[in-house]
């Protein structure tokens, strides 16, 4: 029994899991809790063209390209998703990082905003899944912003300025969580990876499996 389990999880396809919520849901504390607990889930590196901060490492925090490098994967249609910031920094999710990953049967995890999300849904469709995270309250979201003590209050006012935008696409999701509790939600979505690695579209090895089965049924 153990030998037909292995052989079905060595045949089966990876998952994009994208996660998406406003500053100060807790989304990163999900990822990373999601991240510390399954050894077959990755974390999606990306590119960027900005210059890596202090304690920064290439190739785990991000690929650091030059405006030439990003130039060329945009020619050669690279990327899932890409993006170019406000500051005037680039950023973008490369084919060959994330399909390394799922075409050997594991799975990759996003901290992504809606806006990647949707890019990621037209290009690689049932490989992607999407969860929103939603706060229980405002009043509670601005609250969890002050109490982190990372921002400062123009920061704060800033991140707030934006939920209303990013709340507007919630409904674009597969999966929606209110974030009341960090440790429930946390298990919510480890429930939702396990399911969607169950689907029959990602279980390819299963088609050669009953094969097999009819086979064997016939000269019983």
């Amino acid at each position: 029994m153990d030998e037909i389990i292995t052989r079905l999880k060595k045949v089966r396809r990876g998952a994009m899991f994208i996660i998406e919520a406003p500053s100060g849901t807790g989304k990163s504390a999900v990822v990373k809790e999601i991240l510390r607990c399954d050894p077959n889930i990755k974390f999606s590196v990306s590119v960027t063209t900005r210059k890596p901060r202090e304690g920064e490492v290439d190739g785990k925090d991000y690929y650091f390209i030059d405006d030439a490098q990003y130039n060329e994967y945009l020619k050669q249609d690279a990327f899932y998703e890409y993006v170019d910031s406000q500051y005037g920094s680039r950023y973008g999710t490369l084919r060959s990082e994330v399909d390394s990953f799922i075409n050997v049967g594991e799975d990759v995890l996003f901290d992504m905003d809606w806006a990647g999300a949707r890019q990621m849904k037209a290009k690689a469709k049932d490989d992607v899944v999407t969860i929103y995270l939603l706060p229980p309250s405002i009043k509670e979201l601005r609250s969890r912003l002050e109490n982190r003590g990372t921002d400062s209050k123009e920061t704060i006012e800033k991140r707030m300025n934006l939920t209303a935008e990013k709340l507007k696409h919630w409904n674009e999701f597969d999966y929606v969580l209110v974030n009341v509790n960090l440790e429930d939600t946390i298990k919510k979505v480890q429930r939702i990876i396990s399911g969607e690695r169950m689907k029959r579209v990602r279980q390819t090895g299963l088609q050669s499996f009953v094969d097999e089965l009819l086979e064997e049924a016939k000269h019983d």
